[in-house]
């Protein structure tokens, strides 16, 4: 018993000994550290040349936080005179520079509201994270910026009314359906949807200058008859050299073993995108194999022969992998791609495929209004529904209190039956859902 009273006095000695050289060390952190930034330029005029060029890098030296540490950088752009609350954040995790190509700064200047040609002034500044807590700001640095134009500008004042279309003989909530400008300054054209009923054309929304077509001769006459169309997808033609109009068959679409109908359609519509004469869709694929074709209809259909992105008539099926993307066919350049993306669907009981999907995809804006989708001419069963992101639960949005404001996981949103026209706005925080039906 001695022994072991011995034992026990040495051991409990020993732990006091190892608690007393073991000292928890803190660690201080340096409340002055620096992060100087500096940029590769400061004066930039950008261009279509220099798209997929390097033009600019903000670079930064390491700051002395007075341990050793792991932060995590994010470069912020904002317009001059602003305060960084609403910057473009560029996170480069560990990295301590950040290099822009044309595209991408063009892209994020004129996302900021700055005008195309022109030279203004855009501030950067660094931001270090340590943890969740700790954080560090660089100097602000200034930049002479000149952003050039992306987007195209065919609209023009004129448009498509009546009962065969969404808004009716003039829902202020659903403007006319556009016009555009084409190569020849004489003709405008219309890609469009319709229902059963009627039409006319009208100047900026407004009745004080339309025409109609008082004999049914495809002649123009102002403040003429109403033209009677039936249900369908067409190109609209209007030539002002001659007074008169035609309205045609028109749709382009994806088909093929990758898509949800196979080789037989019907085909995945694409829509016109305006700002960039050319030609869109938001859609699911699996693996296989795609072509272009026009009206659902094998006459005009395009491969690519060689894989190379460039269309040939006829030519070879385009092998895809399953995924999510938007897709881009131009007719005219007779090239295409596809692009992979997070795409925003509408899913429910209220929806043609019901809770499991395949959800209805919105497409992105591509022009002016970054951060809004659209879905036009859906139409829903009486029900509910909610927007999820790539055809899964992950991330899924609903309207706890009804009032057009979405809520991440919120509750389902009731419809009654009808065909409607969505918008989501993305570019809002808490996002937002409008739904215009048809009148």
């Amino acid at each position: 018993m001695k022994n072991i009273y011995k034992i026990s006095l040495a051991f409990l000695a020993l732990i006091l000994i190892m608690g007393s050289c073991q000292k928890k060390e803190f660690v201080q952190i340096n409340p002055n550290a620096k992060i100087e930034a500096q940029l590769s330029s400061q004066n930039l005029i950008l261009s279509e040349n220099t798209a997929d060029q390097n033009v600019l890098e903000v670079s930064w030296n390491e700051p002395d936080f007075g341990f050793d540490a792991a932060p995590t950088y994010t470069v912020l752009l904002d317009v001059e005179g602003g305060d960084f609350s609403q910057a473009v954040e560029f996170p480069v995790g560990i990295e301590m520079q950040k290099t822009f190509t044309g595209n991408e700064l063009n892209n994020k200047l004129l996302a900021l509201g700055l005008q195309a040609g022109t030279a203004q002034n855009v501030i950067f500044k660094v931001r270090a994270k340590l943890g969740t807590s700790e954080t560090f700001y660089s100097n602000i640095l200034t930049l002479t910026v000149t952003p050039y134009a992306t987007i195209l500008d065919l609209s023009t004042t004129w448009g498509i009314v009546g009962s065969a279309t969404p808004g009716g003989w003039g829902d202020p909530n659903i403007p006319d359906l556009p016009f555009y400008q084409t190569d020849n300054p004489n003709i405008i054209i219309a890609y469009v949807t319709l229902r059963d009923g009627e039409i006319k054309f009208r100047e900026n929304n407004d009745w004080t200058n339309n025409l109609g077509d008082n004999g049914l001769d495809n002649s123009l006459d102002p403040n003429g008859a109403n033209i009677p169309v039936n249900a369908g997808t067409y190109k609209v033609t209007i030539d002002w050299s001659s007074n008169t109009y035609t309205i045609e068959a028109y749709s382009w679409g994806i088909v093929g073993s990758a898509t949800p109908n196979g080789w037989n359609g019907p085909d995945i519509k694409l829509t016109y995108n305006p700002y960039n004469d050319d030609w869109k869709a938001a859609v699911t694929l699996n693996a296989g194999e795609i072509k272009f074709r026009l009206n659902n209809d094998w006459a005009i259909n395009y491969g690519d022969t060689g894989a190379d992105g460039t269309l040939e008539l006829g030519g070879d099926n385009i092998v895809v992998n399953a995924g999510h993307y938007i897709v881009t066919f131009n007719p005219k350049k007779m090239t295409y791609s596809i692009d992979t993306a997070d795409l925003w669907g509408l899913v429910g009981d209220a929806t043609p495929n019901g809770w499991n999907g395949p959800d209805i995809k919105f497409l992105p804006d591509f022009g002016l209004n970054p951060g809004k989708f659209y879905l036009n001419g859906v139409t829903l069963n009486n029900g509910e529904i909610k927007i999820r992101q790539n055809d899964d639960w992950g991330v899924n949005y609903g309207d706890n209190g009804n009032d057009g404001t979405l809520d991440l996981n919120g509750t389902n949103i009731p419809v009654n039956a009808g065909t409607y026209n969505i918008v989501l706005d993305f570019s809002v925080n808490p996002p937002t859902i409008q739904m215009y039906a048809w009148q």
